[in-house]
């Protein structure tokens, strides 16, 4: 990856900025995209030190004309992108019936959704310029639904459909797409859920830290996936195993997903 140029959004804390400091060290150029220019300000200084460049754009990826200039920006500074990584995401924590602000779902949509859609349409022409690869993050909720993660996994499934239909549309052009679907990995965006009032702050679960994923270990699987330029990671080997259940008996999913949730609430 050496040279290589990587545009990565939600890149100033978890796996995104895990993944910027692996790339760097790996003699990439890492552009890094957030609303917090101080975090990636300290996510440049972790790149710089590791080996790579890195450049800082702020961005907030549910605005089109900012994802556009995100682009631009890469474009101007290292003359091309073979790497779009879409990994800004909110995440929510409320049972349906007990929202009270519905634009919540419009604001994960934009996010999660729509902010992966409007960096790779402008991305696109330079990716394939260069044979290069997109990358989706997105998530388990994305294969099967969740309780208290309906508008969320709602933005996942879209995410899944979108890129998995692009990749069929850009077959023999040299562009790869890659879909990581993660399961609960210990990052800061967990404290950061939408509650049923649509404000932020609400703590997504209370599960023990030590059980999950580091954010570091969930990084560095999606780099060997990009270095192999695979279509897919379902990180959670029993994911695997919801997902094959889920075609046959669709019914204990769903029991399964319920009871997970009741024991990882406060």
């Amino acid at each position: 990856m050496r040279g290589k140029t990587a545009v990565i959004t939600g890149a100033s804390s978890g796996i995104g900025e895990e993944l910027a400091v692996a790339l760097a060290a790996r003699g990439a150029q890492v552009v890094l995209a957030a609303r917090g220019e101080e975090s990636l300000a300290r996510v440049k200084q972790r790149c710089e030190q590791a080996g790579g460049r890195a450049l800082v754009v702020p961005t907030d990826v549910s605005d089109p004309e900012a994802c556009g200039r995100l682009v631009a920006r890469a474009v101007e500074a290292f003359g091309g992108i073979d790497y779009l990584v879409n990994n800004a995401g909110l995440v929510m924590r409320a049972r349906f019936e007990d929202v009270t602000d519905l634009s919540l779902f419009e604001r994960i949509m934009r996010v999660n959704y729509l902010g992966a859609v409007y960096c790779t349409h402008h991305a696109l022409p330079h990716v394939k310029a260069r044979r290069g690869l997109l990358v989706a993050v997105s998530s388990l909720t994305g294969k099967s639904g969740v309780p208290t993660r309906t508008g969320y996994s709602a933005s996942k499934h879209a995410m899944q459909g979108f890129f998995d239909s692009l990749r069929i549309e850009l077959s023999g052009t040299g562009v790869d797409v890659l879909v990581v679907s993660p399961g609960f990995v210990a990052t800061d965006i967990r404290a950061r859920a939408l509650g049923p009032d649509g404000q932020a702050g609400h703590t997504d679960i209370a599960e023990d830290e030590n059980r999950m994923m580091d954010a570091r270990t969930c990084a560095d699987l999606i780099l060997r996936a990009m270095e192999r330029r695979e279509r897919e990671v379902v990180m959670m080997p029993a994911a695997k195993l919801v997902m094959a259940l889920k075609a046959l008996v669709p019914g204990m999913v769903d029991r399964l997903a319920s009871r997970m949730m009741k024991q990882a609430r406060p």
